[in-house]
């Protein structure tokens, strides 16, 4: 069962739906759905699958809509507040190229586990638990450099 919910896991990480994951690991969806929930799997997938630029464009699109609110109303309570919604913009943006290195290094791990699972079909020398192996240290490594 390890190993199917590992198979799951990555099937998941890669975008497929819970009931495509469940025919091909062979369990239900009702087991794809718990182990989406008690592993937090949506919330890794999310973290995993937007870029930074995705993230800093959309920081400097609310910026934008913040500058215009601000020249349209007059409103002086916003006006007071400028200065410091634009430092935490800019703070957030700072720390995310910081962490351009994790981010870069979860899109690289996960087309390479795309990669891995196209070789899982072709390459005997590949096997689950080689794969489940890797993801682990990937997991790991990737941990590690968030919590720095």
């Amino acid at each position: 069962m390890t190993n199917k919910k590992e198979f799951a896991r990555i099937l998941y990480m890669q975008g497929e739906a819970q009931f495509s994951i469940a025919e091909k690991a062979s369990v239900s969806k009702v087991t794809i759905n718990k182990w989406v929930k008690a592993g937090a799997w949506e919330s890794l997938r999310a973290a995993a699958t937007i870029t930074r630029p995705e993230l800093v464009n959309k920081l400097l699109h609310s910026i934008n809509i913040l500058l215009d609110e601000v020249n349209t109303t007059k409103d002086p309570k916003l006006l007071a507040t400028l200065g410091d919604k634009l430092s935490k913009f800019a703070s957030t943006i700072e720390k995310l190229d910081k962490k351009a290195n994790v981010v870069d290094a979860i899109e690289v791990f996960m087309a390479f586990g795309k990669w891995m699972q196209y070789r899982l079909t072709v390459d005997p020398e590949v096997t689950p638990e080689l794969i489940k192996a890797i993801n682990k240290f990937q997991d790991l490594y990737i941990s590690e450099q968030i919590n720095k």
